[in-house]
């Protein structure tokens, strides 16, 4: 089986970048390209000469430094199939089920609309990876932006059903605000607590809270937890569907 090395860094003002390199091949791919000169710079960095940019959606956030850093590497853009019109200097399109290679490498395409309507997931199941973009943050997930609650409930479903030591690489670091937000939906929730203290520690210190794992999210993340007897109670919403309990999470989140 192809190693699969994972090097993380910040972009722009809160995104966070990943490169995935296969080190017998010498394949790397990069998830999506928020910044041209700074995902040039990472790949300097590591020394690691760039293959492929996984797109997760069309947001100029995650798509601004695309012409040029393909310009520069010659490496091929793959992107969600839903979103193709919407994303400049797309090679390959793809949907649900597809796969991605970096090498020996295979990942799985996940289709996670929600954030936009063509939003996509890579799992790469072999090295207990998951490559989120804008649906899952930690402790979080993104805005409704092009979807509604069930088309967000239903994507963060796919990935909750992820294996639990799954890491959950995200493309922004909103950890500490989304603890602090948590804490009004869940208070009594030890794990979350302990959770945000770990986070407000490393956000003093300038560390990042990522990568999380989907075990970490499912006790502590409220979007996902819309089963919670104490976050039924506290929204007064027991017995109510999973979909209008994270609705009405989201809801709050969009006015915290």
């Amino acid at each position: 089986m192809a190693r699969l090395e994972i090097y993380q860094f910040p972009m722009r003002s809160d995104n966070y970048g990943g490169l995935l390199h296969d080190e017998k091949t010498g394949a790397t791919a990069a998830i999506d390209a928020p910044d041209a000169d700074e995902l040039l710079a990472a790949l300097r960095k590591t020394g690691w000469s760039l293959t492929d940019i996984f797109i997760t959606h069309h947001h100029y956030d995650h798509t601004a430094g695309i012409e040029a850093v393909k310009r520069k590497a010659g490496c091929t853009v793959t992107g969600p199939a839903a979103e193709a019109g919407l994303i400049r200097g797309l090679d390959v399109e793809v949907k649900e089920g597809d796969t991605v290679e970096i090498g020996g490498a295979k990942g799985i395409v996940i289709e996670t609309p929600g954030h936009t309507r063509g939003h996509v997931s890579y799992f790469f199941p072999d090295h207990g990876a998951a490559f989120v973009g804008d649906t899952m943050f930690s402790v979080g997930c993104g805005k409704l932006l092009e979807g509604d609650a069930p088309t967000m409930w239903t994507s963060l479903s796919k990935l909750a059903a992820l294996p639990p030591e799954t890491k959950i690489y995200c493309g922004h670091e909103y950890t500490d605000a989304n603890c602090r937000f948590a804490l009004t939906i869940e208070p009594e929730n030890e794990a979350l607590q302990a959770r945000a203290a770990e986070v407000a520690a490393n956000a003093k210190s300038g560390a990042p809270s990522l990568p999380t794992t989907i075990g970490q999210e499912l006790a502590t993340n409220p979007f996902l937890r819309a089963s919670s007897p104490n976050i039924q109670k506290r929204l007064g919403m027991e017995g109510r569907s999973h979909e209008e309990i994270f609705g009405e999470v989201r809801r709050r989140k969009d006015v915290f």
